[in-house]
């Protein structure tokens, strides 16, 4: 009987040695996860665009639906001139995250380069619906439409 009970109490340590172990883990697992963007953002802005890169693609492995790790991208993609890649990582945001007026308007820029004039007007219509902090933005969204509308004229 007291063979059975030091059996159980060896048993019980072990069940909690190891549970303490997982939950440890798991704590420290998710910190890091979140420091990933933290970490990611604070390279992008000091201007290190492949450190950064590589810790937002990291970060989407753990965290997928992180809307802001794609637009991250899309922004270093730009940077590189990948347009094709830049573009996919903006709708990607945008599937995320549909009211994402920076993701909107830089797929704007997007479609302006392209002369893709018919899909701005439409997407700027979406942009002015749901703009806050960039609805300055849409003067110099017009003023470039005008200025193909007139190039047009002539």
């Amino acid at each position: 009987m007291v063979n059975n009970i030091v059996k159980e109490l060896y048993i019980m340590k072990n069940f909690f040695f190891l549970t303490l172990l997982l939950s440890s883990f798991l704590i420290h697992s998710s910190h890091s996860k979140e420091n990933l963007f933290v970490e990611a953002k604070k390279l992008f802005n000091d201007e290190k665009y492949e450190e950064s890169k590589f810790l937002f693609q990291r970060n989407i492995v753990f965290n997928p639906k992180n809307a802001d790790s794609y637009l991250y991208l899309a922004k270093i993609f730009k940077l590189e001139k990948d347009t094709k890649e830049e573009e996919k990582n903006l709708k990607t945001t945008l599937l995320l995250d549909p009211k994402n007026e920076e993701a909107i308007f830089l797929l704007i820029n997007v479609e302006l380069e392209r002369s893709n004039f018919a899909k701005v007007k439409k997407m700027k219509e979406d942009f002015q619906l749901i703009c806050s902090s960039l609805c300055k933005k849409i003067p110099s969204i017009n003023e470039r439409l005008k200025n193909f509308d007139t190039k047009n004229e002539s």
